[in-house]
């Protein structure tokens, strides 16, 4: 049966010592956290590690833990940061203005007409390919907004960025996809 505390209340209890808080925070969030790994990433491989490193600080940092933010803001600015870290390092060998120059001239291959209707396959392919082409921070933000539900303030949290910043990131990530899938 499902825990009525809140998320916040769990961590706490878990850092005490509970072990049941953490089964029951694990099974509240570890299938939106390993969507927005494996949305991120793009490999199952690496968002599998990803995922399990994410829970393994958790853990770490149980004893630590002070509700100043909403766990979920908690959990997904280690999420974000093991993303960013993860990006540094695996950097694709063009960077810069000519990284930059190939994001920019990239384009989702046309699969259908305009006036054909896609299958939700296809549907679902143009937007991978759309999310991929999406520079790190924005997508980032982007998966945080739409599949964790999280808002501005949340997202800046979690990304360890200003107001404005995230609400930039939003702004661009949504009109390049638009242009991407042409809507």
């Amino acid at each position: 049966m499902a825990d009525a505390r809140s998320d916040e209340e769990l961590m706490s209890a878990y850092g005490a010592g509970e072990m049941r808080a953490f089964e029951e925070l694990y099974e509240r969030h570890r299938r939106s956290l390993f969507g927005f790994f494996l949305r991120g990433l793009r490999q199952r491989a690496v968002a599998e590690e990803l995922f399990q490193e994410c829970w393994s600080r958790i853990i770490v940092a149980r004893e630590r833990y002070r509700p100043d933010a909403r766990f979920r803001t908690y959990l997904m600015q280690i999420a974000h940061n093991l993303l960013v870290d993860h990006y540094r390092r695996d950097r694709p060998a063009l960077a810069g203005a000519a990284g930059e120059r190939e994001i920019e001239a990239y384009e989702a291959p046309e699969s259908a007409r305009p006036d054909t209707v896609l299958s939700e396959f296809e549907q679902a392919r143009r937007m991978e390919l759309a999310l991929a082409s999406l520079p790190p921070d924005q997508r980032s933000a982007f998966l945080m907004r739409v599949e964790q539900e999280m808002g501005v303030e949340e997202i800046a949290s979690a990304a360890g960025v200003g107001h404005e910043t995230a609400k930039s990131r939003l702004r661009y990530a949504f009109a390049k996809l638009r242009a991407s899938l042409g809507t």
